[in-house]
């Protein structure tokens, strides 16, 4: 699934910056400064070489991928629930043995580790215990992903002015002539301007776009563990469904039964959306 907000997004703070420009009367040219980008981009790509280890900046690459991308393809809550209101019902007339069939269709790793689980033991708390473990270690995966970008932003606000003092400098070795001097000074906040553009603009907002991705996986992760815990459990298809629609929002329990016809269902979601609303 393609995301294309973050595209969107950074092509109209492009946009926004170049037009402010051309509106207060300066240059979109004064921005071609190689000083600037190198002071930025590649003093950024330093700091973030020493505050992380080799192993986490690998993951760099993927990392942009998944924020242009979209995220892992998971399946969304209403596919989940419907499928383990099918699976309960194959359990209460075969038993859990009776999903080792359901294992080949299932494309999601957790999902399909989990279910593996689940037919294996018996034991529910130890079933529990395994697959909060690992939630965790997915929440805590994408909290290391998320940091790198926040980190990101915070250093080049810092090297944007960093890039100003420098080019100050420079810029003091023109005072006999005024006309060298204004276009020294200019490209000397051209570096606090990509500091602050690329902090606030690219890395910061990339942050949060990981930490909203990781935010959903995690829900329907959650929603995993509960259906495979209640199939554990035995539960009915019915009381399965009740315990896992508590995840959906209103507008979401409305679309589920729409269809449906379910009377019941379909008004209480109406009810609980008109009170959101």
């Amino acid at each position: 699934m393609k995301e294309p907000s973050t595209l969107i997004g950074i092509v109209l703070a492009l946009v926004a910056v170049g037009v402010g420009m051309v509106l207060k009367g300066a240059s979109i040219t004064a921005l071609l400064n190689p000083a600037a980008y190198l002071i930025i981009f590649v003093g950024t790509a330093a700091a973030l070489f020493v505050s992380f280890p080799m192993s986490e900046l690998k993951k760099f690459p993927k990392l942009i991928k998944i924020i242009f991308g979209g995220g892992q393809k998971v399946p969304s809550k209403t596919e989940i629930i419907d499928s383990f209101t099918k699976w309960a019902t194959l359990v209460r007339k075969e038993g859990l043995l009776g999903l080792e069939n359901e294992l080949t269709n299932i494309e999601d790793p957790f999902l399909k580790q989990g279910m593996e689980l689940i037919i294996d033991t018996t034991d529910s708390e130890f079933s529990e215990d395994v697959l909060l473990e690992k939630v965790s270690a997915i929440q805590e995966r994408h909290r290391k992903g998320a940091l790198i970008f926040s980190q990101a932003g915070t250093y080049a606000p810092t090297l944007g002015v960093l890039g100003a003092v420098v080019g100050l400098i420079a810029a003091l070795g023109n005072l006999a002539d005024v006309e060298k001097l204004g276009h020294s000074i200019a490209a000397a906040f051209i570096a606090t301007l990509l500091g602050i553009f690329s902090g606030y603009v690219l890395w910061h907002p990339m942050s949060n776009k990981l930490k909203l991705l990781s935010k959903r996986e995690i829900e329907i992760r959650h929603i995993m563990v509960e259906g495979l815990l209640s199939l554990q459990e035995g539960l009915n298809s019915r009381q399965l469904e009740h315990k896992l629609n508590v995840y959906l929002t209103p507008d979401e329990l409305v679309q589920k039964y729409a269809h449906t016809g379910t009377n019941e269902e379909v008004s209480s979601g109406q009810e609980k959306a008109s009170y959101s609303s």
